[in-house]
C-alpha cells in the first residue's frame, strides 16, 4: 500500500530514541520531510544522519516556558507550515503517588498533554486553512487501565479525551485527531530494556501473565500504525484510539 506520505511536512517531537526515533526513520523512508525535536543535539544530529537529507531539528527542552510555540515557528520558517504532527514526548518523570504534590501533578500534565495542547494550537489552526492535516499523540494503556504511576496514568487519560474533543471539533476541516496507545515497548535504555537486566523474573512472570502475545512490543511495532493514521488512508479515523499492546491483560 502506497501511504502517499511523500512530500508531506511532519513534525515529531521526541524524536531521538525509542518510539519517537522510530516514527521519524519510518516517515523519511516513507519520503517525508521530518523534522524532530529533543533536549540532546548529538543524538538529534545521529537520527538526521539516519534520515539522510532534507530533515531537519531543534534542540529545547519543551516543558520549558515558550519552548514548544518557539520550536513550531522556528521549524516551520525553516521547512513550511507542517501537514502531520505526532506528539511523542511525555513521561511519568519521577513522580509516582497520587499523593504527589500538585506542582508535581502539573508538572506530569504539562509532559503529556500541556505540550501537546499548546503545539496544536499554532499548527492545527493552519491545517484547517489548508483543508488537510492529522494530529498523532502517543498516549499510553495506562490511560485505559489506570495502572502504574497515577499522576502519568492520570495525564494520558486527559490526553485521550482531548484526542477525542478536538478531533470532533475539526473534523469538518479536514484534519484527523488520533492517538495511539502503546503497551509494553522495549528499546536501549527503556523501563523495560532495564528491567531484563535488573527484574528478569519479574519481567518473565510479567509476559507470562499480562501479555497474551507472551513478548513485548517494538518501536516499528508502533511506527507502522503512526504511519497509517497519518495518511490519506486514515480519513475516517477521527478520534481514534488504537490500543497497540500484545494483548495486555
Amino acid at each position: 500500500m502506497d501511504l502517499e506520505l511523500t512530500g508531506k511536512r511532519v513534525l515529531v517531537t521526541g524524536g531521538s530514541q525509542g518510539i519517537g526515533k522510530a516514527i521519524a526513520l519510518s516517515f523519511a523512508k516513507e519520503g517525508a520531510n521530518v523534522s524532530v525535536i529533543s533536549r540532546r543535539e548529538d543524538v538529534l544530529q545521529q537520527v538526521c544522519t539516519q534520515m539522510g537529507e532534507g530533515h531537519s531539528y531543534f534542540v529545547g527542552d519543551l516543558l520549558e516556558a515558550g519552548v514548544p510555540l518557539n520550536a513550531v515557528q522556528v521549524l516551520e520558517k525553516e521547512g513550511g507550515p507542517f501537514d502531520i504532527v505526532v506528539h511523542n514526548v511525555g513521561g511519568p518523570l519521577e513522580h509516582r503517588s497520587a499523593l504527589s504534590s500538585i506542582e508535581a501533578w502539573q508538572k506530569v500534565w504539562q509532559f503529556n498533554v500541556g505540550i501537546a495542547i499548546e503545539m496544536n494550537n499554532h499548527i492545527v489552526p493552519s491545517m484547517q486553512k489548508r483543508g488537510w492535516g492529522r494530529v498523532i499523540h502517543i498516549s499510553s494503556i495506562s490511560g485505559e487501565s489506570l495502572r502504574g504511576r497515577a499522576p502519568y496514568a492520570v495525564s494520558k487519560c486527559a490526553l485521550s479525551a482531548y484526542t477525542k474533543t478536538l478531533g470532533r471539533e475539526v473534523a469538518k476541516d479536514g484534519v484527523v485527531v488520533s492517538a495511539v496507545l502503546p503497551g509494553a515497548i522495549a528499546y536501549d535504555g527503556s523501563y523495560w530494556d532495564k528491567a531484563k537486566e535488573e527484574a528478569p523474573e519479574k519481567l518473565a512472570d510479567f509476559l507470562r501473565h499480562h501479555q497474551a502475545i507472551g513478548r513485548m512490543g517494538t518501536p516499528e511495532e508502533i511506527a507502522a500504525f503512526v504511519l497509517f493514521l497519518s495518511s490519506p488512508h486514515a480519513s475516517f479515523a477521527t478520534g481514534a484510539m488504537l490500543g497497540i499492546d500484545g494483548g495486555s491483560m
